[in-house]
């Protein structure tokens, strides 16, 4: 019985296919070596480019999104990060997300102007809460107490100042 399984497992390691590295064979490996290759040096580079170029403009969004008064500068230095290699990047990056405590000391506020702007706007919309309106004119208050208040945000000041209209009531309906 154990020969007739040992003679069996001899017959099948003789009958086997040989052993090949590839699935491919003459042309099609040529081929599609060459089409590897290509991949290699052009697709590859390209993504790491472009991976290591929005790796660098997250801090850039990141002051945007969080309406940081240095904005300017953090992409400045993202800009600088690209050219040095990235070694500013994680600079930016902290830079994004600390608070500017010495600004607010300086401004009254942490926030770009854009920031107040956009919120008038909302106010003008009445998107807004009693409580964001009040905090929105404080932070005003604070910055014209500082007697740092650009001409824009008096115009804000003075718009958040006037009486409300009610909205009017949409055509067909009383």
């Amino acid at each position: 019985m154990i020969v007739q399984r040992l003679l069996a497992c001899w017959i099948l390691a003789l009958a086997a296919v040989p052993a090949r590295a590839s699935f491919l064979s003459g042309e099609a490996l040529d081929t599609m070596a060459d089409v590897l290759a290509l991949v290699v040096l052009f697709l590859v580079p390209a993504v790491v480019i472009v991976l290591f170029w929005i790796v660098h403009v997250l801090p850039e969004k990141i002051a945007h999104k969080r309406h940081h008064p240095q904005r300017e500068a953090i992409t400045t230095l993202c800009l600088l990060s690209l050219v040095f290699g990235g070694l500013l990047w994680p600079l930016a990056w902290l830079w994004a997300y600390t608070k500017p405590t010495q600004y607010r000391l300086a401004y009254g506020t942490d926030k770009a102007m854009s920031y107040h702007l956009a919120m008038a706007e909302l106010a003008d919309e009445g998107k807004l809460s009693e409580q964001e309106l009040a905090h929105l004119r404080a932070e005003l208050d604070a910055i014209k107490a500082r007697g740092a208040l650009p001409p824009e945000l008096s115009a804000v000041r003075e718009r958040l100042d006037a009486p409300r209209r009610p909205a009017l009531p949409a055509e067909g309906t009383a």
